[in-house]
């Protein structure tokens, strides 16, 4: 169930400002607060889907297009878009998904380490 409560969800209703770099009808691009890179953007879709199983299920094709389009948009406008970035999307408890409301980081401004993360035995 999807907690109106949540930061994002304050952040769409004008109740706590952001930093926004870019948003259209779907979907808002902000940098975060405590960056863990010289670049990171959230970018959010405007509806109330808690992970991407709900924003998958829920969203319409509008929806879903105008989100990934501000994801490129806000890549662009960000200025990593020539020299590469990283999208990460967490997604439930076992990921470390800390904010209920489906969005994707963007990542970038320096070399990110090309290591994978491996699964435990």
């Amino acid at each position: 169930m999807y907690d109106q409560n949540n930061i994002f969800a304050k952040i769409l209703r004008g109740e706590i400002p952001c930093k926004k770099l870019h948003e259209n009808e779907h979907a808002l691009a902000f940098h975060d607060i405590n960056p863990q890179m010289p670049v990171h953007i959230l970018v959010i879709p405007k509806g109330p889907y808690t992970n991407l199983e709900e924003f998958n299920a829920g969203a319409t094709l509008e929806e879903m297009g105008g989100f990934m389009k501000l994801v490129a948009e806000a890549a662009s406008m960000a200025g990593v878009n020539e020299t590469g970035y990283r999208l990460v999307a967490n997604n439930g408890a076992d990921a470390h998904q800390e904010v209920p409301h489906f969005h994707v980081h963007i990542f970038g401004g320096r070399r990110i380490a090309g290591r994978m993360i491996k699964a435990q035995d």
